[in-house]
């Protein structure tokens, strides 16, 4: 019986003992397999921040040994270059001056723009191998590849000249590819002379002016209008069946929850469908169909188009905003469908945005560098456009190009008629706080029926998309389409 007693007694410490390495080895195994996973998610998502970033000491044991390569534009002219000095040393060169100047970024004080998301390429040689030996043998620096960027000249140029003295920010991008043809930020500075402005330039006694902040990117600012898109889209998805019914009449004011809300001007727009709304961009208009959709799936939609989230971009930029459900209140719903509130966006995310839905609901993730070369011209690394995934149903996608393509023809856009190619868009007049005017949008593309380009304008404080931003996409058009008279 003792001998029973003793069996059983082994044998339960036994099977405990077995349950206690059974539970190590899956902890064992499940801290292997999370490694695995992160060192995976590292060098698909961190590896590429870690080497380009300037503070990387692989980098600062590159520049002892390589010459900083040239950044080029799309067209082969240059926008930045390493040149000697007469005392022997080296420093960057801008032959475009502030043209590029958020776009291709600076050297000194850090690096940003280009000069940083290119660092490692720029740092990298991939010369033949009987000049690296050379070269080492006379103890003379390597020289660094060049990148060849997204950017042409012709379009930084006229979207540079247009804007003018403004502020404000101008993204130029093709729509199929995500290829960033134009970027830029106004006020700028001289990036040769950023070590002499630096205390100037950190110190600004008007903080509005942020010069060093690239606005295309980093800025955030309301939607205005051009968000009546996104209320657009989501609409259509919750009403499939019978959005081609909606109808509504607008007395050029309306209430919503005792707060007034009125179309530009005051107009009175008479009876409007939704393809009329988009058109005269009624206020009231969307102002009901705030009512009408769901605040929950309008934010899967945002969340979907990237709002509240990273953008798939790999330069310096910000988070736009659509408010959290819990921040929502009735009375903000009719706010929000036009734009207003607390619902902010970068011209770049705006863009994307646009480009989507030019290109059949597949959103395009945006790029500045085109391909990378070595000082000689030979191809050392393309870069390849990469989808970000079907945001919004294609064919959903195709009757709101024809929607943006009225904007243009009849309603608040018509300027931009007459081109080699049509154009589509929508423009924007985002209130400010303080009693400024408005800051002036333009997002739009073309030609509409196989989308080449997209145009992101904002202008602050200037009044109506149509009055400021819409001359500038003008422009922009004429010199792509050569246009020029």
């Amino acid at each position: 019986m003792n001998n029973n007693k003793k069996t059983d007694r082994a044998a339960i410490e036994k099977r405990h003992t077995n349950r206690q390495i059974l539970l190590v080895s899956y902890l064992v195994t499940a801290l292997f397999l999370g490694l695995i996973g992160y060192i995976a998610y590292f060098v698909v998502h961190d590896s590429g921040e870690i080497i380009t970033n300037s503070y990387n000491e692989r980098i600062s044991l590159y520049e002892k040994k390589v010459v900083r390569g040239n950044i080029l534009s799309s067209d082969g002219q240059v926008l930045a270059e390493t040149a000697a000095n007469e005392d022997g040393t080296t420093s960057r060169r801008y032959p475009y001056g502030p043209m590029f100047a958020h776009a291709v970024g600076y050297s000194d004080h850090g690096k940003t723009g280009l000069e940083s998301t290119a660092n490692f390429y720029l740092y990298s040689s991939h010369t033949n191998v009987f000049d690296r030996i050379e070269k080492d043998l006379k103890e003379e620096k390597q020289i660094g590849d060049n990148v060849v960027s997204t950017l042409d000249t012709r379009l930084q140029k006229v979207a540079y000249d247009t804007l003018g003295d403004r502020r404000g920010a101008v993204v130029v991008m093709e729509a199929k590819t995500g290829r960033i043809r134009a970027m830029v930020s106004k006020p700028d500075f001289h990036p040769e002379s950023i070590d002499a402005d630096w205390d100037r330039l950190t110190n600004e006694e008007d903080s509005t002016k942020a010069t060093l902040l690239n606005r295309a990117t980093q800025m955030l600012y309301p939607p205005g209008s051009t968000f009546k898109t996104v209320v657009a889209i989501e609409y259509m998805n919750e009403h499939p069946n019978d959005y081609k019914k909606y109808s509504y009449d607008c007395k050029g004011k309306e209430i919503f929850y005792g707060h007034e809300m009125n179309c530009y001007g005051g107009e009175v727009h008479g009876t409007v469908n939704l393809e009329d709304s988009l058109v005269y961009s009624c206020n009231t208009s969307f102002g009901t169909i705030g009512q009408k959709i769901s605040m929950k799936k309008l934010s899967r939609l945002c969340k979907r188009f990237y709002f509240n989230s990273d953008l798939p971009y790999d330069g310096a930029s910000v988070q736009s905003k659509f408010p959290s459900k819990k921040n929502l209140k009735k009375e903000d719903r009719a706010q929000i469908a036009i734009g207003q509130g607390m619902t902010e966006i970068s011209p770049l995310h705006n863009a994307m945005i646009m480009a989507a839905i030019a290109n059949g609901g597949v959103m395009m993730k945006p790029y500045l560098i085109d391909h990378i070369e070595n000082y000689n011209g030979t191809l050392v690394k393309k870069m390849m456009p990469k989808s970000c995934g079907q945001v919004v149903d294609e064919d959903t996608a195709a009757v709101l190009c024809r929607y943006l393509e009225s904007v243009v023809d009849r309603g608040t856009a018509t300027l931009l008629q007459g081109f080699s190619g049509d154009v589509a868009g929508k423009t924007g007049s985002a209130d400010v706080e303080g009693g400024k005017p408005a800051h002036s949008w333009f997002v739009g593309f073309s030609p509409v029926d196989d989308p080449e380009l997209v145009v992101s304008v904002i202008v602050e404080n200037a009044g109506t998309g149509a009055e400021a931003a819409v001359p500038i996409a003008n422009e922009i058009l004429k010199v792509y389409y050569n246009d020029v008279k």
